[in-house]
């Protein structure tokens, strides 16, 4: 979900696909996170309450871990992660038993006490920060 440079710049690149399901720039803009998270950041996550479309959703699906991807439809649940060109498979008709929850919140770079000791560990193509 990273953006590595400025919104409108990513805007550029990826608004086309946003615009085509219904989503302007201008919709994008007042959602939060619409810079996206960075690797490393602790993300605050709360399992009450609703989802609106723009929401960051974490959620189980046929992949190991959990996704953490911006909700982008409501019926049914489809999900996108913001630099993917498409959706996953795993991002479409979620159903809310797979919802984690919603990302409220980001304290930026301090998981990175965390990563410091398993990027080591990582392919060298997948160490560092995200791209």
């Amino acid at each position: 979900m990273y953006h590595q440079d400025n919104f409108d710049s990513w805007w550029d690149r990826n608004g086309v696909w946003y615009e085509e399901h219904g989503m302007n720039k201008e919709e994008f803009e007042a959602i939060s996170f619409k810079n996206g998270l960075n690797k490393g950041d602790i993300v605050l996550v709360s399992g009450r309450g609703s989802y609106e479309q723009g929401d960051i959703l974490i959620f189980n699906s046929q992949y190991k871990y959990p996704l953490i991807h911006r909700l982008i439809r409501i019926d049914p649940y489809d999900t996108k992660g913001d630099n993917n060109f498409a959706q996953l498979p795993g991002e479409l008709d979620i159903q809310q038993d797979q919802f984690v929850g919603k990302a409220i919140g980001r304290i930026p770079g301090i998981g990175w006490i965390k990563l410091i000791f398993f990027e080591g560990a990582r392919p060298a193509e997948q160490r560092g920060f995200c791209k």
